[in-house]
């Protein structure tokens, strides 16, 4: 077990190189701060002994490992964030009436849709005006699995009125 003398000592040593490895991979000094203290909160919490002779490449590790994780974090939010912007967009498109009286013309090759789910998933959210979040909630996947049903079926319904 790793006593606080010993993290201290590893802390003084090695946090320069642990922050550098941080803010490299995550260009923010704030973040990069946390997930240095972060580290060193583990192993005090968990009890984990550190070899001298393993203890750097341990640290460094960490380190890496929990960047990845918040560039991981990042992604994903970024990614839910911009769906939701495209889902809001596409909620404010057309007036109701003007957009009923299209997807009235498009339920002819509505039909031809393939799978079935795509055409149920465009339907939800055109016709009955549900968000991501509803219809994921209601065929019980995730928002993003809608979307990219959803996108699908547009390309589809794209290629199909293309090629009339």
């Amino acid at each position: 077990m790793t006593d606080r003398k010993q993290l201290a000592w590893l802390f003084k040593r090695h946090y320069r190189e642990m922050y550098r490895l941080a803010s490299i991979m995550l260009h923010d000094e704030a973040e990069s701060k946390d997930i240095v203290h972060d580290v060193f909160a583990r192993i005090l919490e968990s009890g984990k002994d550190l070899k001298a002779d393993t203890a750097v490449a341990y640290l460094l590790a960490s380190v890496r490992n929990r960047c990845l994780n918040r560039i991981r974090g990042r992604e994903i939010r970024e990614r839910v964030e911009r769906l939701f912007l495209m889902d809001q967009e596409l909620a404010q498109w057309q007036e109701p009436q003007k957009m009923e009286e299209e997807i009235k013309a498009l339920e002819t090759e509505l039909e031809r849709m393939e799978p079935p789910k795509r055409k149920e998933i465009l339907l939800m959210h055109f016709r009955d005006k549900r968000t991501f979040r509803e219809i994921a909630q209601l065929l019980d996947m995730s928002e993003t699995a809608v979307y990219k049903h959803l996108r699908n079926a547009m390309k589809q319904l794209r290629e199909q009125l293309k090629n009339r």
